[in-house]
């Protein structure tokens, strides 16, 4: 009786399933209490600014819903930049093996795209970018609002159309690379947290572009209608 050659071990839960990962070690978090945290702190986030919001576009014309849901995402698009993928910039290397809570959230999430796992090239340069630049942006685009500067929707121009660009370029590089960093079709880490949760960078970004397109373009007209009636 001949013997059975048995399946090779896996001592983690990322695609390929032969990737080799150095110094890893597992959470010690269950799954539920990782989203939890995130989605708590992003709904607080958002009831909290929308109060602020309204309370304050009472001293001036009011906020519209649309507005005002506008600046709630850029408020959560400030923490999430700034702290999570700002994290993620700093400490890529060590993540695989440390048990914080932000490493453990980028290592449940590494089970949707394991580039995060390995210090891929391209997402570490990407998250840097976004943490640097999208982050402290969101909220300058924020308080731009709040305020009234004359820059608000050039702001939420360029911040949107780097996020846009961003996410491209992530679903492109991952598409070329035959969706490998994932385990293609699975309800929860591909199409939950690769696809869903990356997705809304493409559309919410792309609304609020044209959003911003229109109102440039307004004040655009109003200048150049301005200046023909002067001449």
């Amino acid at each position: 009786m001949g013997l059975e050659a048995k399946p090779l071990a896996v001592p983690h839960p990322y695609w390929p399933r032969d990737l080799e990962i150095q110094h890893y070690v597992p959470n010690d978090r269950p799954m539920w209490q990782i989203l939890a945290f995130l989605f708590s702190v992003s709904g607080g986030l958002l009831i909290l600014t929308w109060l602020v919001v309204r309370w304050w576009s009472r001293k001036d014309a009011p906020f519209g819903t649309w507005r005002s849901l506008a600046l709630c995402w850029f408020m959560i698009c400030g923490f999430i930049h700034g702290v999570i993928e700002g994290w993620f910039s700093l400490y890529h290397t060590e993540i695989a093996g440390d048990l914080s809570f932000l490493s453990q959230l980028w290592k449940e999430y590494a089970k949707g795209d394991s580039r995060y796992i390995i210090s891929d090239n391209f997402t570490v340069c990407m998250e840097t970018i976004t943490a640097v630049l999208w982050g402290p942006l969101s909220l300058w685009t924020v308080l731009a609002f709040l305020w009234r500067h004359p820059h608000r929707y050039l702001l939420q121009l360029t911040v949107s159309l780097g996020q846009l660009y961003g996410d491209i370029l992530y679903f492109y590089t991952e598409y070329r690379d035959g969706f490998s960093h994932s385990e293609m079709g699975h309800p929860i880490y591909f199409w939950f947290y690769f696809v869903f949760m990356n997705g809304l960078w493409v559309l919410i970004p792309s609304l609020l572009i044209l959003d911003a397109w229109k109102h440039l373009s307004a004040s655009q007209r109003a200048t150049d209608a301005s200046k023909s009636k002067r001449h």
